[in-house]
């Protein structure tokens, strides 16, 4: 019913008369590659015409991104976009190619996954204020996906907001620690919700605390790092739509009405729902919203950065 209403309003003004081409820098598979899937299908159905999802992996989606960059800002190459190419690898990465606050327009937040801190079954500690305690009399050896990793500056941020001392071990991605973390050869680890969710739940690993501003409606049982004591604390993975920079501003208006109309579609967010994506507040949905989130995001991560002692390389 949405769809059938904002469709000819699409039409009506010329735009789109084509295929959009969706770009997800990383490979098939992944949290933003599901979602991109998702939100395309939508999109299809929103404004009348096709929307393909392109992956163009590599360099920790530095090279996808700068994909759209480059291309004709005609509303017709857009990116969907995560914390790597947007907000940690100009913190990461040597000679980044492209601004990504001033080389791309955002169009709207789909949506975003938060962080949990997680911790062996075996790990003396049930509550994260129990935690931050035992990490002060021994070392709690805390994975993440890698040195510079969106997890990783949300451990260093973590660090700082609560006085815990917890010890950073990098893996080679996220998968990567979970052997590790459930058979206790490691203690914790900083990670997305939807990738311990299932572990928790088999009493394989256990949550202490959610990384977002409200618990989660997926799992309403785990505190939030806010009412275990770390003030205003939120981190998350979030996922989002982009246009080149010079895209115009009507193009960049109807991309938006489009993913809202998307995102309003219960086949849509009943699957993004279900894939451990929260929704996207109403604001964060909109172009302005989405730029206010990711200068605010911006921000966090130069900082984390900097308290982590990392050199762009």
């Amino acid at each position: 019913m949405v769809a059938a209403a904002f469709t000819p309003l699409a039409r009506a003004a010329g735009f789109p008369d084509r295929a959009l081409h969706l770009i997800v820098p990383f490979a098939p598979g992944g949290n933003v590659d599901t979602t991109a899937r998702v939100v395309s299908a939508g999109l299809t159905q929103a404004l009348g015409v096709s929307a393909v999802v392109e992956n163009k992996p590599g360099a920790g989606g530095s090279i996808g991104a700068d994909m759209v960059v480059r291309a004709a800002p005609d509303g017709y190459t857009l990116l969907v976009a995560s914390n790597g190419p947007m907000t940690v690898n100009p913190f990461v990465q040597l000679h980044l190619p492209y601004d990504p606050l001033r080389d791309l327009a955002p169009v709207g937040m789909v949506g975003y996954v938060p962080h949990v801190l997680v911790v062996t079954p075996g790990l003396p500690a049930h509550t994260f204020a129990e935690l931050i305690a035992l990490s002060k009399t021994r070392r709690i050896n805390t994975g993440t996906s890698g040195v510079g990793s969106a997890t990783h500056l949300t451990l260093m941020r973590l660090n700082a907001a609560s006085g815990a001392n917890l010890a950073h071990v990098p893996y080679r991605g996220g998968g990567a620690l979970i052997p590790d973390l459930v058979g206790g050869t490691l203690d914790a680890t900083m990670t997305e919700l939807s990738t311990a969710l299932p572990l928790h739940r088999a009493g394989k690993v256990r949550i202490l605390a959610v990384a977002a501003a409200q618990r989660s409606a997926i799992a309403p049982d785990i505190p939030t790092m806010i009412e275990s004591g770390v003030k205003d604390f939120t981190a998350s993975s979030y996922v989002g739509l982009l246009a080149p920079a010079k895209t115009p501003k009507d193009t960049q208006a109807r991309l938006q009405q489009g993913l809202s109309a998307s995102l309003d579609m219960p086949s849509v967010a009943g699957k993004l729902r279900d894939s451990g994506l929260e929704e996207a507040t109403a604001s964060q949905r909109t172009s302005a919203g989405f730029a206010e989130f990711l200068h605010a995001e911006y921000q966090r991560s130069k900082a984390a950065a900097e308290l982590a002692g990392i050199k762009p390389e």
